[in-house]
């Protein structure tokens, strides 16, 4: 058996998560208090507490995740006498950075003000309103393609997340989006969504912010991973700390290849998914993309205790 931890992104975030686990663990509860102190505020109140609009927004959302996901890591690591090691490690865009916390490659306070940071500069790059995302469902990447080149005279439109097979993602100002998501429906799709959020991710318009998280990333001290980590502009295993940084600066304004991700892993050998954190929206995507394999969630004490127990008695 070969398998992978894989991390979710923005949008697997609920008022609560996490809540068992720091009361079952103590390194739970110490990842916790140490992204408090790592950015001055308490991170810990708004994710078990709320309020739910608050915890919604892209800055706070973000680091929330990564919060929740290192806790169910950190479980995992430090409360069970072995948990054998994953083949590879990746994570849906700000998901990346909670895998490279958990690779030894940034540490977890480090990880938490960059996705905080993050988060912040995305939310700041594109006024309130001017730009948007939409799911496009039932329709290929040529033809999504097409669609982003027919509008691009007309405005920034362009594909943003590859999540599975006839599930692509969008990006871009509103008014062009919109038109697209028309075009979508004409040319075939099966709808057309425009999403809940406050930026266009993964898109052009996020330029500057990579331009800002590259200085950031000067200010960090990168480690080689432990475990290989396949990005999500490439798709591929990378181990270089120069590569990797370059990968998170294209990854801020690049498609999320999350599909070309899953299919590599399969044709690596990996036939089980550990999805890391809150939700389950990741091993949904999994599950759509190859046929055959297991995935697991991990995000409560006891989907940690039955994922421990079946991987060992798997070794």
């Amino acid at each position: 058996m070969s398998y992978a931890m894989v991390f979710p992104g923005q949008g697997s975030q609920e008022t609560g998560m996490g809540r068992l686990l720091i009361e079952s663990y103590k390194s739970s509860r110490r990842v916790f208090e140490r992204v408090d102190d790592a950015l001055g505020f308490e991170l810990s109140k708004l994710i078990l507490e709320g309020p739910e609009e608050e915890l919604q927004k892209t800055e706070f959302a973000q680091p929330a995740i990564l919060t929740v996901s290192l806790a169910a890591y950190f479980a995992l690591k430090e409360e069970f006498g072995y948990v054998p090691n994953p083949a590879y490690v990746a994570g849906h865009s700000l998901g990346e950075y909670s895998a490279l916390v958990a690779a030894g490659t940034l540490g977890l306070e480090e990880g938490v003000r960059l996705v905080h940071l993050r988060g912040r500069l995305m939310q700041e790059a594109v006024p309130l309103g001017k730009g948007t995302m939409a799911a496009l469902l039932g329709i290929d990447r040529k033809k999504v393609y097409e669609i982003c080149e027919q509008i691009s005279p007309e405005g920034v439109c362009e594909a943003a997340n590859f999540n599975a097979p006839g599930q692509i993602v969008i990006s871009g100002e509103t008014e062009a989006v919109e038109k697209a998501m028309i075009l979508a429906k004409e040319g075939g799709a099966k709808k057309a969504v425009k999403l809940k959020v406050s930026a266009p991710f993964h898109c052009r318009l996020m330029e500057p912010v990579a331009q800002k998280l590259q200085e950031a990333f000067e200010e960090c001290t990168w480690r080689k991973p432990e475990w290989p980590v396949v990005t999500n502009v490439s798709a591929k295993p990378v181990e270089d700390v120069r590569e990797i940084k370059r990968s998170l600066y294209l990854q801020t304004y690049s498609p999320v290849l999350w599909q070309d991700t899953v299919d590599f892993l399969f044709s690596m050998g990996v036939d089980t998914f550990a999805e890391i954190g809150p939700g389950s929206v990741l091993s949904g995507l999994i599950r759509r993309t190859v046929k055959g394999v297991k995935t697991v969630t991990v995000g409560t004490p006891e989907e940690a205790e039955i994922f421990v127990h079946s991987m060992v008695g798997s070794e």
